[in-house]
């Protein structure tokens, strides 16, 4: 499996309705570009069998509340899935495939084992794009409870969600009614790769990084800022026409940016190189 076909199948996958978009496939051919032989196979059918194992053991009476404590015995207690706070930025936290293998994850995989694995025992839930902190709730109406797949599953109501992003951003924030919105499918892939994106960016790595906002503009074709984004990657990999394009679409989309100057210095640049 090579990076291009890997690539075809995630494009294959997202341009369908939202709704039959499947997570766990996306996902694991977002890890694929990674891990060339990874067979995505493998890991669908290991969602199976844990779902299997959790059917085994659920209550007779099938109250959310219930359901989601047997799910976090199951995965935290049992199976010894944790929320990697020691080294958060660890891109294998970001791939599916090394969060089942190694049982660990930051909020937005975890997310996924936990819902896929619902969604397997007839439990639909959602996820919740909260900034800075991704959650899942129950897809049921009037159930205004949320889990925190990130810390043992714990269940948030409103208020404490609110204390959360206080806490995280140390200063009041008003928690605004789409912050706990559910996201689709897409949505939650854009966050996904938009974790990676920033994370090979931190580490400098601009190959990754530009694979990362690649596979966002195929959700988000229309996304100017990451159109602006490619060709700056573009460009620092000289890459200097694909790069001249991007920059000049987003000076046409937004002549006025704060970064216009900038942008026009550079394309004054591209404009000798390519000479």
């Amino acid at each position: 499996m090579n990076l291009s076909l890997a690539r075809q199948y995630f494009s294959q996958e997202i341009h369908q309705p939202d709704e039959h978009i499947n997570l766990a496939k996306a996902a694991l051919y977002i890890a694929q570009e990674e891990y060339p032989d990874l067979e995505p196979e493998e890991y669908l059918n290991a969602l199976d069998t844990m779902a299997g194992e959790v059917q085994e053991r659920l209550p007779t009476s099938r109250y959310p509340l219930r359901l989601i404590q047997s799910l976090n015995q199951y995965l935290y207690e049992d199976l010894k899935f944790f929320g990697n706070k020691s080294n958060y930025y660890d891109p294998r936290n970001s791939f599916l495939n090394n969060v089942i293998d190694r049982r660990l994850g930051i909020p937005i995989t975890l997310a996924l084992v936990y819902l896929e694995i619902a969604q397997r025992i007839d439990f639909p839930m959602v996820g919740i794009g909260m900034p800075g902190h991704f959650l899942i709730r129950p897809d049921i109406p009037d159930v205004e409870i949320f889990v925190d797949a990130f810390n043992q599953g714990e269940v948030m109501f409103a208020q404490d969600c609110q204390e959360r992003l206080t806490q995280m951003f140390q200063q009041p924030v008003n928690l605004k009614p789409e912050f706990l919105a559910p996201v689709s499918n897409g949505q939650f892939l854009v966050r996904m790769l938009t974790n990676l994106k920033y994370i090979y960016l931190k580490k400098q790595d601009l190959a990754k990084t530009l694979a990362a906002v690649e596979r966002i503009l195929l959700l988000l074709p229309s996304a100017i800022l990451e159109v602006r984004d490619r060709g700056l990657l573009y460009y620092q990999l000289g890459h200097y026409p694909q790069a001249a394009d991007d920059l000049k679409t987003y000076l046409a989309k937004i002549p006025d940016a704060e970064d216009a100057p900038v942008i026009r210095q550079l394309l004054l640049e591209l404009g000798s190189k390519r000479e």
